[in-house]
């Protein structure tokens, strides 16, 4: 599916987990320096009050700053386990999400349109994964999203292979003027990947990041 999604969770964890790191360090050295100090100090040129007091302030900036750390990594943690969670619970649902590739079964692959108009044309361009032009469909739309599905015939009249198919969509309305047409996919989450940053659902051979999810059902037999 042609979806991109980026993560930082997992870049922010460990950023987070060096940062951390490099704090607790800091304030290790900072307390030696500051008992080392004390220690020596010369008992009839004793510390400043001030320059004593400026340095506990600074002491307990830097202990405050490994606290707050400490709690970003518990809720990175938590949304992270909390992303995983959603995902698995989506197994077996109906979703519907922001992409433009659909798989071909049973002779029949489709996407939802949305148009931000009425009275426009849409032009679909069906591309099969090498990129080559197989189909162009011609649809009347109206404001709002529409259902179009491909039988999978090609322009010669042949019928496609199975597999997957990139739509491009351009609109234009009755004026002549290009109209915006988005498009989704729906299908039934067969299970879920957690070997990248993210979890993401898979949907036959499409991957969906949980972010490009807009729509959420119960799976009937018509749907699955």
């Amino acid at each position: 599916m042609s979806i991109t999604a980026t993560s930082t969770s997992t870049s922010a964890s460990a950023s987070t987990s060096v940062a951390s790191s490099t704090l607790a360090s800091n304030f290790d050295t900072f307390l030696t320096l500051l008992t080392t100090q004390l220690q020596n100090q010369n008992p009839l040129d004793p510390l400043d009050t001030n320059q004593f007091t400026q340095q506990l302030v600074q002491f307990a900036g830097v202990e405050q700053q490994l606290q707050s750390n400490t709690t970003l990594s518990a809720i990175l943690s938590a949304t992270q386990t909390a992303g995983s969670d959603t995902a698995v619970g989506l197994v077996g649902k109906t979703v519907t999400a922001a992409g433009d590739t659909a798989t071909l079964t049973n002779n029949k692959a489709s996407w939802s349109l949305t148009s931000a108009e009425d009275d426009v044309t849409a032009t679909v361009k069906i591309r099969n994964a090498d990129g080559d032009l197989v189909a162009t469909k011609t649809v009347a739309l109206d404001k709002g999203t529409a259902t179009f599905t491909w039988d999978g015939k090609q322009t010669d009249g042949s019928a496609a292979k199975a597999g997957d198919y990139t739509v491009t969509v351009s609109g234009v309305d009755s004026a002549g003027n290009g109209s915006e047409v988005s498009t989704e996919v729906t299908g039934v989450v067969d299970g879920v990947d957690f070997s990248g940053d993210i979890p993401v659902l898979l949907i036959g051979s499409l991957t969906v990041p949980l972010s490009a999810v807009t729509k959420v059902k119960a799976t009937t037999a018509s749907s699955s």
